[in-house]
């Protein structure tokens, strides 16, 4: 049976040149990084990119990385951060991805219809967010991110997260009022 490692003694195997040990915290957070670079790009060929970026800064950086924050932290703030570029080089932004939705039951095919204009109308609204509203919305409303996480990967304090995440919510009831 094989002894599982914890990220922390990966990355002092990592440092040590280990690339082996590399590679396993890459398969270990490659799906997390990449699921949040997709959800605030939008586009798979660009979240792609951004999360091998991402890993490659990573390696690069790894001799610097002074493991006061989790190695899940510290990857998610590099992506973030990327994408945060990005999306501020390219404005307007580019939509998001299409989501499945579960229809209501078939006796109901108009709530079909109005369903989807709304997921229409909140992914348009989430693609009006500026870049700093939208990251902290992503972090925390999809991946279930905690305030002190986000405010570790986006380097803002607590409360800057709270207000940006706050402004983003207002910003995403004020365009989806035709739907209450």
């Amino acid at each position: 049976m094989e002894l599982q490692l914890d990220d922390d003694h990966l990355v002092t195997r990592a440092k040590a040149g280990r690339l082996d040990a590399f590679e396993e915290l890459v398969r270990r957070h490659r799906t997390t990084v990449y699921r949040v670079a997709l959800r605030m790009l939008g586009d798979e060929g660009e979240a792609e990119d951004a999360t091998q970026e991402a890993f490659v800064h990573a390696s690069r950086g790894l001799a610097g990385f002074r493991s006061d924050a989790r190695f899940s932290t510290w990857i998610h703030r590099i992506v973030t951060n990327r994408c945060l570029n990005l999306l501020r080089a390219r404005r307007p932004a580019v939509p998001l991805p299409e989501v499945e939705v579960a229809a209501p039951p078939a006796r109901a095919p108009e709530r079909v219809v109005e369903v989807n204009w709304q997921l229409d109308d909140l992914k348009q609204a989430i693609d009006q967010l500026t870049p700093e509203q939208r990251a902290p919305l992503v972090l925390h409303d999809l991946e279930g991110h905690h305030y002190d996480e986000i405010a570790a990967m986006l380097d803002i304090s607590v409360a800057a997260v709270k207000s940006r995440l706050h402004r983003a919510r207002l910003g995403l009831l004020d365009a989806m009022r035709q739907w209450r």
